[in-house]
């Protein structure tokens, strides 16, 4: 196994583009391993000013924020598209359990055994780890036990369209490498009503799952939703290890993820927000990264919902406590 890490990832985690292109760029951004980066936020819209104004509100947001963050946001509606450094790969952490999710309800055409359908609302209601690695087991070549090879998970992914997604194939789900508009591509197949991927029942199922997410575990890319719509979430988080196979920017740094979509009522959109280098100081709590990592994930997500639901009243998740971290082998 190249990853020992300490991992906590219980989490919650969860359209046609018109009009013109904004484009702002924050006036800072945090280092990206050895070297400083800018990200350019876009957006598109059927409504002008809207495109303009989330570019520079999306901007300032990220401008505020030490960490690393990568966004991708879709409002059918509105025909509003939003993204800011939406191909750059992150450890994907408990957000993967969506990918397995729909890998697994691809595969079985969206009727899954009794076993199956207590381990899949497991894995997402709860985030239970161990869930998530019995699925992943199951859509994996065992040639090699202890490496086991995710195959059929690839050939969802192939079916998706999620051509950045790189699994991990030493069996560690959580450093599978993901992209914001990967995985923004996911949230519109689970909100969408084209049947080329999962059919009618198979998406119902895995949105009514992301929707009874335990109410702990409903921070992130919901904060500011609106309180009328119908939020479905997962989420997930890591902290690397201090292992010296661990890359240096990765050490000890903490990996926090969110995934929204909004239903009913008139709303039909989704958010991936996917963070990292959210750093702990020298003699600091190790929560300060997750803090940190949920703190900018949220500030962003009010500032999309405000200005696309503009006088709607916002969702204030509430968040728990850091939960015991246990060492990882699966991911």
């Amino acid at each position: 196994m190249r990853w020992v890490s300490t991992v906590t990832a219980a989490a919650i985690g969860a359209g046609a583009v018109a009009g013109t292109i904004a484009a702002a760029t924050p006036s800072a951004a945090a280092p990206q391993r050895a070297k400083a980066v800018t990200s350019t936020v876009h957006c598109t819209s059927k409504d002008q000013k809207l495109a303009r104004k989330l570019s520079d509100d999306i901007a300032h947001a990220l401008a505020s924020r030490k960490s690393m963050a990568s966004l991708s946001f879709y409002d059918r509606p509105t025909k509003t598209r939003c993204t800011s450094d939406a191909a750059k790969t992150y450890d994907s952490a408990s957000v993967t359990k969506t990918i397995i999710l729909a890998a697994l309800l691809y595969q079985k055409g969206g009727t899954l055994t009794a076993a199956e359908d207590a381990l899949a609302r497991k894995m997402i209601t709860e985030s239970d780890n161990d869930s998530a690695t019995t699925l992943w087991k199951q859509m994996s070549d065992l040639t090699d036990p202890k490496k086991p090879n995710p195959t059929k998970v690839q050939e969802f992914l192939d079916k998706a369209g999620m051509n950045n997604t790189v699994l991990d194939k030493e069996g560690s789900w959580g450093l599978t490498q993901i992209t914001a508009d990967d995985q923004a591509k996911l949230l519109r197949i689970f909100s969408g009503n084209d049947d080329s991927v999962l059919g009618g029942t198979a998406r119902a199922y895995a949105l009514q799952l992301m929707h009874q997410v335990q109410s702990t575990q409903r921070w992130g890319a919901t904060a500011g939703a609106p309180l009328d719509s119908m939020i479905h979430v997962k989420n997930g988080w890591l902290q690397r290890s201090q292992n010296p196979d661990v890359d240096s920017f990765d050490k000890g740094d903490w990996k926090v993820n969110s995934a929204a979509v909004l239903t009913e009522n008139g709303y039909d959109s989704g958010l991936v927000i996917l963070t990292e280098n959210n750093r702990v100081p020298e003699g600091h709590p190790a929560n300060e990264g997750w803090d940190y990592g949920i703190e900018t994930i949220e500030t962003l997500s009010r500032t999309i919902y405000r200005d696309v639901y503009q006088n709607a009243e916002g969702f204030n998740p509430s968040r728990p406590p850091l939960p015991a971290a246990k060492p990882a082998t699966a991911g």
